[in-house]
């Protein structure tokens, strides 16, 4: 267990509490270790903390436009990777009819996000109906395969060798955020039987990135049912109640919905912005020196970022400094929204992402510029 050199100081101008009430003039920094877990300081600057003039090297933040990406095929082990790393890779993979397949992966369990599209999942566990926002998770070792009703775009979080498990809430209870209960399972329904026969079947399994393809004279998915409890679970976003309060900004841990033990996945979901008249209304500025940060733009006005549109993802490096645009952050300070028109899935790793060939061909170069105040 660590034992952090951690115990709480105030040093010259300083606020009674943290994202509120700011002394005038000053623009807050939040400096923290293991997200926004660890021990933690904020300090009270007096320019914005990301007004850079110019900006190079390795640290620099990356946007990408996955909307560019030529990716429509029939198996998501077709799909586009854009970023990886040894706990799990993000790719991206749209369908446009019917898998003529089954899949499985051995390499860890996956999670689906519907970005756009609806359709049908056929696995060992039943059958499940899909649309747009939901999230599905497939447990390590699951065959599957969709059926595309209408063209289907899927962003997929592979947490490699790991199980997804759900935040433990604390003091707000087991029902908060969404009620467990909530997590669809699949169904042994006549779509289900009606899809099982002698047909030939393959089924492509992936071990150690690689695939192997193995071939039956029937379709596999032929259980007549299970019982247990490891299963494919379906949430939409739209089940999704946000923790708030309004007289606090929330840190985006706050927003957890998946836990895998080397990063964590986070939902954005309209909320009711802060009615405080001194908390902060838009995210903190902030350095998250442990943790990459990814961020995925499924719909609405992103109103802490300018020039991004659903489809687009960011990724902070760790030690990056960042928070709102200008724009956004002005829009806030003078109450212009009472509520958040966003939905936005985040991803933050605890080891380095590292960027495929393929995301350079999808990069918006200047994201970097989009900060810093402007060259004369």
């Amino acid at each position: 267990m660590k034992k952090w050199i951690s115990f709480p100081k105030v040093e010259g101008t300083s606020t009674r509490q943290a994202h509120a009430d700011f002394p005038k003039g000053t623009y807050e920094r939040e400096m923290g270790r293991e997200g926004f877990f660890g021990p933690v300081t904020h300090l009270y600057h007096t320019h914005p903390p990301t007004g850079w003039s110019d900006f190079t090297g390795p640290l620099s933040p990356h946007a990408y436009d996955t909307n560019n990406f030529k990716h429509d095929g029939t198996s998501p082990w077709a799909a586009k990777t854009l970023l990886s790393n040894n706990a799990t890779s993000i790719r991206f993979w749209s369908l446009s009819g019917k898998m003529d397949h089954l899949v499985r992966n051995a390499d860890g369990d996956d999670l689906l996000f519907i970005h756009a599209g609806a359709g049908e999942l056929y696995c060992d566990f039943g059958h499940l109906s899909y649309r747009d926002g939901d999230y599905i998770v497939l447990p390590r070792g699951a065959m599957w395969r969709l059926e595309a009703t209408k063209p289907t775009a899927i962003m997929l979080i592979e947490a490699t060798n790991e199980a997804y498990v759900l935040p433990d809430k604390g003091l707000v209870g087991p029902n908060a955020i969404f009620d467990e209960a909530m997590l669809d399972t699949p169904k042994m329904d006549k779509a289900y039987l009606a899809q099982q026969g002698e047909d030939e079947w393959r089924v492509l399994v992936k071990r150690g990135g690689k695939i192997s393809t193995i071939t039956y004279p029937f379709n596999p998915l032929d259980a007549v049912g299970w019982k247990g409890d490891l299963c494919v679970v379906r949430i939409n976003w739209r089940d999704i109640r946000p923790l708030m309060s309004h007289r606090y900004h929330l840190p985006p841990s706050a927003h957890t919905t998946f836990l895998a033990p080397r990063f964590v996945v986070c939902t954005f979901c309209p909320r009711p912005i802060e009615s405080d008249p001194g908390a902060l209304k838009v995210p903190f500025f902030h350095n998250n020196n442990d943790y990459d940060e990814f961020i995925f733009y499924h719909r609405g006005e992103f109103f802490s970022r300018d020039n991004i549109h659903p489809g687009m993802t960011t990724w902070h490096p760790s030690g990056f400094t960042h928070g709102p645009h200008p724009k956004a952050f002005e829009a806030g300070a003078k109450h212009a929204r009472k509520e958040t028109d966003e939905v936005a899935v985040m991803v933050d790793t605890r080891d380095p992402l590292h960027a495929s060939k393929e995301a350079a061909g999808i990069e918006w170069p200047d994201y970097v510029n989009s900060w810093g105040a402007k060259k004369k």
